[in-house]
């Protein structure tokens, strides 16, 4: 009788995160989720969750850490793509919301975990909001954007151009992907709030 093929090293532990997302993209609240039905959802013994993650919230950090990921390469194609002052707004809500169409699960999960009932699924996601923030800062000071700001004062604003994007989330993932003329309204009204944001910022003074 042939062995049963063992599943290579990570394997199991991918397919359970997979299964977590899945479930997310389903419609389910992550908080929701239990240990058996994720098990299930990604066709491994229940026992075999405990040898990758100790509990539910611990697999929810591994997720906060692959949304790390997500964002990271939204801030690259940001990059990349703004090289203008004049273009910052416009072109990364574009980029924010192209990304949150294509990572559906993984955006889902962020807006989730935002108002969910892990604290330490929240703190992670928000520390995550923290460093987007902070890598803004660099970049608008890159840029010259708002050069008479000071660094707190900066920081400040960049934590609201975050709040507001992660805000318009709700918006983006209520659309079908396929809805132009409603993701097209989302586009135009989230660089709307960032263009206020950035007037007030440009006539702030202490």
């Amino acid at each position: 009788m042939a062995d049963k093929p063992r599943p290579k090293p990570g394997e199991t532990r991918e397919k359970l995160m997979e299964a977590a997302l899945a479930l997310v993209g389903k419609g389910r609240h992550f908080a929701s989720l239990g240990i058996r039905e994720v098990t299930r959802q990604a066709g491994v013994v229940p026992t075999s969750f405990y040898r990758h993650f100790r509990n539910m919230d611990d697999l929810g950090l591994q997720l906060v850490d692959e949304l790390g990921l997500v964002l990271r390469r939204m801030m690259r194609d940001a990059r990349s793509n703004v090289l203008q002052a004049d273009k910052l707004i416009d072109e990364s809500v574009g980029i924010f919301i192209s990304h949150a169409q294509n990572n559906r699960s993984y955006f889902t999960f962020m807006a989730q975990g935002l108002a969910g009932e892990s604290r330490a699924v929240q703190e992670g996601i928000r520390s995550e909001m923290r460093y987007f923030a902070s890598e803004l800062a660099n970049d608008l000071r890159r840029l010259r954007v708002v050069e008479h700001l000071n660094d707190a004062d900066l920081e400040m604003t960049c934590d609201l151009v975050v709040r507001s994007v992660a805000f318009s989330l709700t918006d983006v993932l209520g659309i079908a992907p396929d809805d132009d003329y409603q993701v097209d309204q989302v586009r135009k009204r989230t660089a709307r709030f960032l263009q206020l944001i950035f007037v007030g910022a440009a006539n702030w003074n202490r």
